[in-house]
């Protein structure tokens, strides 16, 4: 019952799970209930037991079986991962020792390694190990962090070189005060984002860390260069709350955005940068206005009529309690829609080609003018706004009037 038992756990357990754990649960057994099966010895051994090897590697493995079984070398077999190996790679060594070999072995298929078996003649398992082929860890690289709020740490970094070891590697966050303090361990590791470690509290504000990562796997190991930071220098918050997105009268080509600065920071001495970015309804190329200062509110100006626009908004929390660098910026809001009015022109246009011909030259005239002005116009800036809007203002009620007049010309 105790062999029968074994050779199930063997057969259906794979690398990594502790495949061969049931054999000291038999034993337990057995030496509980039958205390003269103290003498028992297994059907096989494969050596060796669970190697660590190089991509290219070659390795002989043996699997010698009992003679107490009545097994004889000749009638076995291997496989790896399930798949049955070639004869011309088998060796007799004795009638109990049947040895395979293999060359320019490839990276382990599952990091929990490869499952090379010792099959008897009848196909039962009789005993097996786990290759694990890969490469060491090189340095890790790229290691950035950044406090949400100043209340915890997030770090990111990237696997050196290829970054595929094809043997499971660990990969792990220390930290420490960089004059004083004992060295810590990152422990929330995120399965959702790879490489990268949550510390959720206990930081301390005013004084620089040391953070850096260590990788390593059974076949070496590397350290990540130490990176020195104040939490409050890599502050990054929430995106702005409340934005709002609304016309600017009649004019058909200006939207106002508005928004809230992040309810997280209310409470914190800093001078806040924000970036606004929008597009076209059915683009996917966003245009970003970067000139925003810390104003909670922006004219784009220079936009098609009558066409929808989404607005996004984001914001860096630059200087928070006194830093003298800047931030880290914020995730984008979520976007909010907004339309131009459609254009009166359009709507109310002329064909009449000889009112087109005398307003030829003060449209002329002024498009230099209005080109200069609408570039201007371009963002936030408060004087060159107020120009503009003094321009399309005058500028529509000359369409008005002429409309007017070729209306009366025509009745």
């Amino acid at each position: 019952m105790g062999l029968a038992l074994e050779r199930r756990s063997r057969a259906s357990s794979p690398c990594g799970s502790n495949t061969f754990t049931t054999t000291n649960l038999t034993l337990l057994f057995l030496t509980l209930s039958a205390p003269a099966v103290l003498s028992f010895t297994p059907m096989a051994m494969v050596y060796p037991q669970d190697p660590a090897l190089l991509i290219g590697s070659s390795l002989t493995a043996t699997c010698s079986v009992s003679a107490d079984h009545g097994l004889h070398a000749g009638s076995l077999y291997w496989t790896l991962n399930g798949k049955r190996l070639h004869s011309s790679t088998y060796s007799i060594l004795s009638p109990t020792v049947l040895s395979v070999t293999l060359t320019n072995l490839s990276g382990s298929r599952q990091r929990s390694g490869d499952n090379l078996v010792c099959h008897g003649g009848g196909g039962h398992v009789l005993a097996g190990s786990c290759l694990y082929v890969g490469m060491p860890p090189e340095k890790p690289v790229n290691l950035t962090c950044w406090s949400r709020n100043t209340k915890d740490l997030t770090c990111r970094w990237a696997p050196g070189g290829q970054g595929e070891t094809f043997i499971k590697t660990k990969y792990t966050l220390k930290y420490k005060l960089r004059w004083y303090g004992q060295e810590k361990e990152c422990e929330d590791y995120s399965a959702g984002q790879p490489y990268t470690c949550y510390i959720p509290r206990d930081l301390a504000l005013f004084t620089p860390y040391e953070i850096w990562v260590e990788a390593s796997n059974q076949l070496g190991s590397a350290t990540s260069d130490v990176i020195s930071l104040d939490i409050l220098d890599v502050v990054t918050t929430d995106p702005p709350a409340d934005v709002h997105v609304s016309r600017v009268g009649d004019l058909e080509d200006q939207l106002t955005v508005r928004w809230g600065t992040p309810p997280a920071l209310k409470d914190f001495l800093f001078q806040a940068k924000y970036q606004i970015r929008y597009r076209l309804e059915d683009s996917s190329d966003w245009k970003v206005v970067d000139d925003m200062g810390n104003q909670t509110s922006c004219r784009l100006a220079g936009l098609r009529p009558g066409t929808v626009y989404f607005v996004q908004v984001r914001c860096n929390p630059v200087g928070i309690l006194g830093s003298r660098k800047a931030g880290i910026w914020s995730d984008w809001s979520h976007p909010t829609a907004a339309s131009t009015p459609h254009s009166e022109r359009l709507l109310a246009g002329s064909c009449d080609s000889k009112a087109g011909q005398q307003n030829s030259t003060l449209r002329r005239d002024l498009k230099q003018f209005f080109g200069w002005v609408r570039k201007r116009a371009y963002g936030c800036s408060g004087m060159s706004i107020k120009l503009y809007d003094q321009w399309r203002v005058w500028l529509q009620k000359s369409h008005k009037t002429r409309n007017q007049v070729l209306q009366g010309d025509k009745s």
